[in-house]
């Protein structure tokens, strides 16, 4: 028979929960995770009898099943291992209907979770910024997102210190770096922009503008240090080692 989970006394939680998560959210996510477990335990249990249906116990309720201090440390450095967690995240968890159910599901097999598809649009004309307009624009079609599509090319010059912006130009036509549709694809998506590019000015070669006076430019995604943003360089300039180029993964 389920057993009832000792009560942990919510005085204890304040000593383990010290990474910044609230108590509360750990008992409340905790509570709804062992609704789950309940659930499944009892179905399993009643495809077991002999072609039978043992009645639903009524007086369990689940006001009966609490965290312990133990269990409640445990989800704590789960969300520490797996995270980063906010307790913004894990209300979420406890909140949204039927979703540990699902967790749950995956965790015994019978189903799975899979990644979100993005389609990506390298054929349509880019976004234009005020009193700007397209020089040139290297269309790529439609292309099904993946993280692997993209390598940050660096030429050897850059790598050593710094290459004119004409002599970068020649290296990458062989290259073949993607359009600004990226760029903005990736702040619609920040989630999916690689942490490892944050100090980096990554630049779009497949687009270039020109502006109101003239001016050839360049447009780049960086991390402003709050979030991920974009700007534009003048093709006079040089580029170092900090500005590598976004080009067709291998």
């Amino acid at each position: 028979m389920f057993g009832c989970i000792m009560v942990g006394r919510y005085q204890n939680l304040k000593k383990v929960t010290k990474c910044g998560i609230s108590p509360r959210l750990l008992v409340d996510f905790g509570k709804s995770l062992l609704k789950a477990v309940v659930k499944a335990y009892r179905l399993a249990k009643q495809r077991t009898l002999s072609g039978k249906t043992r009645p639903r116990n009524k007086e369990t309720t689940m006001s009966e099943l609490m965290l312990d201090v133990g269990q409640a440390n445990e989800l704590k450095m789960a969300f520490r291992r797996e995270g980063p967690w906010t307790n913004e995240e894990i209300k979420m968890l406890c909140e949204r209907k039927g979703f540990l159910t699902s967790i749950h599901e995956v965790l015994l097999g019978r189903a799975e979770i899979k990644q979100m598809e993005h389609l990506v649009d390298l054929e349509s004309a880019p976004f234009i910024p005020e009193d700007w307009k397209v020089e040139s624009h290297t269309k790529g079609g439609k292309v099904q997102f993946n993280p692997n599509m993209v390598d940050l090319y660096l030429s050897d010059e850059q790598k050593k210190g710094s290459i004119q912006c004409n002599d970068l130009r020649k290296k990458l036509e062989t290259k073949n770096p993607y359009n600004a549709n990226l760029l903005d694809f990736y702040l619609a998506h920040p989630e999916l922009i690689p942490e490892s590019w944050k100090g980096k000015y990554v630049f779009f070669w497949g687009t270039i503008y020109r502006n109101a006076g003239g001016f050839l430019y360049v447009r780049y995604l960086y991390w402003d240090g709050d979030r991920w943003d974009w700007y534009y360089c003048w093709l006079d300039n040089d580029w170092g080692s900090d500005c590598p180029s976004a080009v067709l993964g291998k």
